[in-house]
């Protein structure tokens, strides 16, 4: 069995209870929930040490594109400001960065496509067992994450989304999701605001959508509003580090 066959079959295994095989992991003082929280722990060690941090992913050709690049989750966001950006083509969106900078931005989807800009094709692995392959345009992160001067102290950079998601615990939510710095400025992360040779569609995220291209789909955050940095993801969502993992889906998710 290769790297990418077990890690990829170790996550999907930690998303089953998700699915109903366990109630317990929807409560947040049961055994079971505190037992799932330690192995993630485990898993991102472990997948670190495997993964290193400048390995790349597979890319390929664009023979290699069969199909279009299928839509999944949130599809048609129906939040009030996002209907307003898609309604006047995103012309006074901005992409906030903030938290733990010494510079906080705000930039428009025009001056992230006028600075230096990377082109992909790769696949994109899904937790429920399908993928897809597709080509993806966007401004590396990390040149996003030096013009606002990263603090020293800074860990994970928190995407916040236009997309509104069910929560049982407090009601609607906004969809959010969160990386490590590593992962943040690996070559291959980049803001996507391109697909297969074309603008990003809604369907699948725009204006924005992180690629995170060695983990899987549900780390790739779409509808992009805000990008934050901080050193503790306590203060956001349930605490685990996104919408997926405060339902108990593994936190790392590399593949």
């Amino acid at each position: 069995m290769n790297r990418r066959r077990f890690l990829t079959g170790a996550a999907v295994a930690s998303s089953l209870p998700l699915a109903g095989c366990f109630d317990a992991v929807g409560q947040r003082d049961s055994d079971v929930r505190r037992f799932l929280l330690r192995a993630n722990d485990w898993t991102y060690r472990v997948q670190r040490l495997m993964l290193g941090s400048d390995q790349l992913a597979r890319e390929f050709s664009r023979s290699e594109i069969r199909q279009p690049m299928r839509p999944n989750g949130s599809t048609n966001p129906q939040a009030s400001d996002y209907l307003r950006h898609v309604a006047e083509g995103f012309r006074d969106y901005r992409l906030s960065i903030r938290g733990m900078v010494a510079r906080p931005l705000a930039f428009s989807l025009d001056e992230l496509r006028n600075m230096p800009a990377r082109t992909q094709i790769t696949r994109h692995d899904c937790v429920e067992g399908w993928s897809c392959v597709a080509e993806w345009t966007g401004t590396p992160l990390a040149l996003v994450l030096d013009e606002a001067s990263v603090l020293p102290q800074a860990r994970y950079a928190v995407f916040s989304c236009f997309d509104v998601m069910e929560n049982s615990f407090t009601g609607p939510i906004r969809y959010y999701e969160s990386i490590d710095l590593l992962d943040a400025r690996h070559p291959q992360t980049i803001l996507a605001y391109g697909m297969n040779g074309t603008a990003l569609p809604v369907a699948n995220g725009a204006p924005l959508r992180v690629r995170v291209e060695r983990q899987l789909g549900y780390k790739m955050a779409k509808y992009i509003e805000a990008i934050t940095l901080t050193d503790d993801l306590s203060g956001f969502g349930e605490g685990q580090g996104g919408y997926w993992e405060d339902r108990g889906y593994e936190w790392f998710a590399g593949i």
